[in-house]
């Protein structure tokens, strides 16, 4: 009796404490300001190559809601930024060059690559990509993913400037939306102790 009494009250505890996180994400910005420090600066720098990162979660062909921001604001990059180059990396197809293409950046000037599951491949097989591409690199992500890919990239000897773009950080202006983007910023904090335990970054 006594061992179900404390099993009693070791499981009231956790469920008061997961309650409490479920009100903390969904009423207050702490995603926002979660996501702002993996971001650092929201500047948009000019740049020669603009590498741009699409979302784990896309899948043949089909962009997700993160994919698509990062194709929006690489857009307005495009037409802004004084690009020459824009190297697409990830994901399970041409999603994203198809949406730029649509837009208006030619073909010809987009390089992509679709066999990088992961941000460590990221960094690998865009590094073979701009290997011979002269020029100041800029480096296109998430707020949330730019913390651990701008150290993946430069690990992997590419010097980029980050371009981080407001994805959770738009999530987190919609209640409805911020327990979500709360998991992703709990996942994301996994991968960069995962990352970091492995000496990716």
């Amino acid at each position: 009796m006594r061992a179900l009494r404390a099993t009693g009250r070791w499981l009231s505890r956790l469920l008061a404490a997961l309650g409490l996180i479920v009100v903390l994400a969904t009423v207050t910005p702490i995603d926002k300001y979660w996501a702002h420090a993996y971001a650092g600066s929201l500047d948009q720098p000019d740049g020669d190559i603009l590498i741009l990162l699409s979302s784990a979660r896309d899948d043949q062909g089909i962009i997700s809601g993160s994919s698509y921001w990062r194709a929006r604001y690489a857009l307005m990059a495009w037409h802004s930024g004084g690009f020459q180059k824009v190297v697409i990396s990830g994901g399970e197809g041409p999603g994203i060059r198809n949406f730029l293409v649509a837009e208006g950046i030619p073909a010809q000037d987009i390089v992509a690559e679709w066999h990088s599951l992961s941000t460590r491949e990221n960094a690998i097989e865009t590094a073979r990509l701009v290997a011979d591409m002269p020029g100041t690199k800029v480096l296109l992500t998430s707020d949330f993913h730019m913390y651990r890919a701008l150290r993946v990239f430069r690990k992997a000897g590419i010097d980029v400037t980050p371009m981080a773009i407001p994805d959770v950080m738009k999530s987190s202006e919609h209640w409805n939306a911020r327990f979500p983007a709360f998991e992703t910023m709990v996942q994301e904090s996994c991968k960069i102790v995962y990352y970091k335990l492995r000496g990716w970054i």
